[in-house]
């Protein structure tokens, strides 16, 4: 692992970090947020998964996050959003390919090689953390926004006791029946639909549920609302009785804006759980 850079950051540092991941096959960059407790020992942490065409700056410089982390002494980590580099498969959409890793193990050519973002969000990453730095990983959260929040929910559900609590801003909740989603899942695992189901959070929500505390905001003024379709989890959280908290903002839409907008919102709810 690398540094890239460092920055005094809220009484915490924030670093920018690559290294060789052996799941992707490529170099990955994430960003990492320590609050000054991680000093005198380790932390809790939340993960913030981006959206389409993000790095791991993006959230990192624009949603505000640091600064309620510091409050909570929340660690946090901003992994990037696909593998990238002159040897990974791409393609022209903006919707698939590098900036497009949707959160799952691709089995399909040409992605299958390099896009396993689901292993290395839940696994490479959070071992690589653990191993170099004061992250206490027995206690996580998970977020993220857009296809990050597709890919929190889903990862969350999944991995059953792996995560304290889960939010997301303005999630994919339905992408077996959204424009954002089938392409990029047939593309990634192929026409066998119930290969899909697990990267549907409201499928999973139906199945699974999760064990443990919910948060979704979504504007109603989203550009995105009929891909995201919120109504889907909500009435999947409904039918299982869920506990969840699933909010619309009025006149809010898919930006920046609206994320830093809830941040704070976001980060006490996960601190409330990652220090019951």
């Amino acid at each position: 692992m690398e540094t890239q850079a460092e920055n005094r950051c809220f009484g915490g540092v924030q670093g920018v970090y690559t290294h060789a991941s052996e799941v992707t096959g490529c170099e990955m960059t994430f960003g990492l947020f320590l609050p000054q407790e991680a000093r005198d020992g380790p932390v809790p942490v939340l993960w913030y998964l981006s959206g389409l065409t993000c790095t791991h700056e993006n959230a990192m410089v624009k949603a505000g996050a640091q600064g309620w982390a510091a409050e909570q002494g929340i660690a946090l980590v901003f992994p990037d959003t696909s593998p990238r580099g002159a040897g990974v498969a791409d393609d022209d959409a903006y919707d698939l390919g590098q900036g497009a890793g949707f959160y799952v193990n691709a089995t399909q050519d040409p992605w299958k090689p390099h896009f396993r973002m689901w292993d290395y969000v839940a696994e490479e990453l959070p071992a690589l953390v653990a191993g170099a730095f004061a992250i206490d990983m027995e206690r996580q959260a998970i977020t993220g926004h857009s296809m990050g929040g597709h890919g929190a929910l889903t990862v969350a559900m999944a991995r059953a006791g792996q995560y304290k609590s889960v939010s997301a801003f303005a999630p994919i909740c339905h992408p077996t029946a959204s424009d954002w989603g089938r392409k990029q899942l047939k593309a990634y695992l192929g026409s066998d639909e119930s290969t899909w189901a697990r990267h549907d959070a409201a499928l999973m929500m139906r199945a699974h549920g999760f064990d443990g505390p919910v948060l979704v905001d979504t504007g109603t003024s989203d550009q995105f609302l009929d891909l995201l379709k919120p109504e889907a989890l909500a009435a999947a959280a409904t039918a299982r009785r869920q506990e969840a908290t699933l909010r619309l903002q009025k006149g809010y839409d898919h930006s920046y804006f609206f994320v830093s907008s809830f941040m704070e919102d976001h980060i006490a709810f996960h601190a409330e759980a990652l220090y019951a």
